[in-house]
């Protein structure tokens, strides 16, 4: 129970110093460079992250923002540890530690220069994971989660599809908004709403008959 409101409270905690950093970001935009202050339409949550602001400006929001995103990677690791422990078979189980957890330090060096390679790799075991965990879900009774984890990563799909696309990136911005507040539904939902009760009925197969 105690890990359940650290994942809670990390979040908060990281969305809280991530809406500071907004604040604080001098301006610039893929829209209009010289713009003042946040965009939430046109501004990655990356361009906080910089030295620099778009516009030039040395960006007062780099602190919050990093810090923010320290945070929300603890936190989403953390979940991915704990669910994990959920789930009867111990290969899914595996998969969904190793890569949910490892994905968040990935997506924390999103907040460095490495942050084009790190999304790709960050994406791919953050999908991989959530994939496992979908299955799982499927498998059960949890009627309200199957819906929630499918929008998930249709929705995540969907803005890597237009990450990696010239035509749609002025929509860019708002996706990666969009996605950011379904995933965190969706993990403090799994988090606060499903017990390991939930799985012990899914047949695992030979790993049965091996414990």
């Amino acid at each position: 129970m105690l890990k359940k409101y650290l994942i809670l409270t990390g979040i908060i905690i990281s969305i809280s110093l991530l809406s500071i950093a907004t604040l604080y970001y001098p301006g610039g935009s893929q829209s209009d460079e010289n713009s003042i202050g946040y965009d939430w339409k046109n501004n990655y949550v990356s361009n906080l992250f910089g030295e620099k602001a778009v516009n030039g400006s040395d960006n007062a929001a780099r602190f919050w923002a990093v810090t923010g995103m320290f945070f929300l990677s603890i936190s989403f690791a953390i979940f991915f540890i704990e669910f994990s422990k959920k789930i009867p078979a111990k290969g899914a189980a595996k998969v969904i530690k190793y890569c949910g957890a490892g994905c968040m330090l990935f997506t924390f060096l999103i907040a460095t220069p490495l942050h084009d390679i790190m999304v790709t790799i960050s994406g791919t075991m953050f999908l991989i994971g959530l994939f496992y965990i979908t299955v799982f879900i499927f498998k059960s009774r949890l009627h309200l989660f199957k819906f929630l984890c499918t929008v998930c990563l249709l929705v995540f799909y969907f803005t890597l599809y237009i990450y990696g696309s010239v035509d749609f990136r002025a929509f860019l911005p708002i996706m990666q908004k969009i996605i950011f507040v379904i995933t965190i539904i969706l993990i403090l939902g799994l988090a606060f709403f499903t017990k390991k009760e939930d799985f012990q009925h899914i047949k695992v197969g030979k790993q049965n008959n091996s414990n």
